[in-house]
């Protein structure tokens, strides 16, 4: 674990730096209003190093080979699982679009999955695409794929 902690760690770390360095490059830094486009994704790929960084360290330090990198059993399953219903999550967005692919998605994975109840289920599912619909056609005014059904 510790060897695939380090290999992870050095790759999100070189592109974390290639991440806030294209920002830095690239994009307005600042302009006569305030924050410009590249200010958010620069401060993300320094985020993004610094604990890259930390993980790293970590790894480095810890000298015990620390548990299997794969779940095994159950665990195994449930990682299949939840790769499949990302797999299918993606296939039918264009179809249902996003906001109805997000409720079914995250409705297959906290009641199958996890077993919540469906009062649980459907409240995090509906209240967590609508949500996300919310900060991103509303407030940052970028559209989800809209399916068939219109939204």
């Amino acid at each position: 674990m510790r060897r695939a902690d380090r290999i992870g760690a050095a790759i999100l770390l070189a592109l974390a730096v290639a991440y806030a360095w294209t920002a830095a490059r690239r994009y307005t830094y600042w302009n006569a209003t305030g924050p410009g486009s590249g200010f958010f994704p620069f401060w993300l790929g320094v985020a993004l190093a610094v604990l890259a960084t930390l993980l790293l360290v970590r790894a480095v330090r810890q000298t015990d080979p620390g548990p299997a990198w794969l779940p095994r059993g159950h665990g195994a399953v449930r990682l299949a699982s939840v790769l499949v219903a990302t797999a299918v999550f993606i296939a039918l967005m264009p179809w249902l679009g996003m906001t109805l692919a997000t409720v079914l998605f995250l409705t297959l994975l906290l009641r199958a999955l996890e077993g919540h109840t469906w009062r649980t289920t459907l409240g995090v599912a509906v209240g967590v695409a609508a949500a996300n619909w919310a900060v991103f056609t509303i407030w940052l005014r970028v559209p989800f794929p809209v399916g068939v059904l219109g939204f």
